[in-house]
C-alpha cells in the first residue's frame, strides 16, 4: 500500500463515518464498521484499481461489511440511537437551526435502513443516483423510489405534509 493511499484514506474518514452510523444508528458500531473498512481496505489494497473511485470503493466495502454483520446477527442493538448518545445529559439547543437538525435526526433514525441508506448516499454524501445505485446493487428505479419514499416520511416526520415545503436533506445535495 503506498502512502498516497493511505492519505486518500485518511481524507473519506469523514464520509465513512457519517454512512456507518447512517446504517448502524450507534457511534460505537459505526466506528466498528469503519474499523473493519480500514482494515479490509488496507489488507486489500492490491485489488483496488490505481485509476479506480476510492470512495466508491470504501463505501462498497462499508456496506458489504454491513449487510454480513446483519446477516451474521453480530449487529446488536444497545437500545440508544446516536441521537440520544449526543443529547443526553445535555441542554437543548436554544438555536433554531439546531433544533430543526435535532428534529430532523431523530426523524431519519425513525426511517426503515433501506431508505436511511438511500438517503445518507445521495443526500448527504452527494452520490449520483447510478453512483449510489450501482453501489448497494440495486436497480436505479429501486433507488429513486426508496428516496422518495423517504423523502415524503420525512416531510411527514417533520410536518411539512404540503409538498410545496423544502424537503428535509432535498437542498443538501
Amino acid at each position: 500500500m503506498t502512502f498516497s493511499l493511505r492519505d486518500q484514506l485518511s481524507n473519506q474518514l469523514r464520509s465513512l463515518r457519517r454512512y456507518a452510523l447512517a446504517l448502524a444508528r450507534n457511534r460505537d458500531d459505526a466506528e466498528d464498521l469503519v474499523q473493519e473498512t480500514l482494515v479490509r481496505a488496507i489488507s486489500g489494497s492490491r485489488t483496488f484499481r490505481p485509476n479506480g473511485d476510492l470512495r466508491s470503493w470504501l463505501f462498497g466495502i462499508l456496506h458489504n461489511v454491513h449487510v454480513n454483520g446483519v446477516r451474521r446477527e453480530q449487529v446488536r442493538a444497545r437500545g440508544a440511537s446516536a441521537i440520544e448518545a449526543m443529547s443526553n445529559g445535555q441542554v437543548p439547543p436554544s438555536q433554531p437551526g439546531h433544533v430543526e437538525l435535532m428534529r430532523t435526526m431523530e426523524a431519519f433514525a425513525t426511517l426503515p435502513e433501506e431508505q436511511r441508506r438511500v438517503l445518507t448516499l445521495v443526500a448527504v454524501e452527494g452520490m449520483s443516483y447510478q453512483e449510489a445505485a450501482r453501489l448497494l446493487d440495486i436497480p436505479l428505479g429501486t433507488l429513486m423510489s426508496r428516496l422518495a419514499r423517504g423523502r415524503e416520511a420525512l416531510r411527514v416526520e417533520m410536518g411539512h405534509r404540503d409538498r410545496a415545503q423544502p424537503s428535509p436533506l432535498r437542498a443538501v445535495r
